[in-house]
């Protein structure tokens, strides 16, 4: 028989453990229903898409604030 659950009065079902495990979902993780036609699953919520991934690695690392400073005055033409 396939894992079911029972939808409270307010609407809340419980995961049976078979399904949490399989998903990997602890307490307090999030879930969210992905509807396609006529079937609705049941998947780990992903986190929004950082919009700033992009950049990652378009500057220079640094060592230090000092360091962060300096190269953005150069960048402003400001002397030190």
């Amino acid at each position: 028989m396939a894992p079911s659950s029972t939808i409270s009065s307010k609407g809340q079902i419980t995961v049976p453990l078979e399904i949490r495990n399989r998903l990997g979902l602890k307490k307090g993780d999030r879930v969210e229903f992905v509807v396609d036609k006529d079937r609705t699953t049941i998947r780990p919520a992903r986190s929004p898409e950082n919009p700033f991934e992009k950049y990652v690695g378009a500057l220079p690392a640094f060592s230090s604030i000092r360091e962060a400073n300096a190269w953005v005055r150069t960048l402003r033409d400001e002397e030190s």
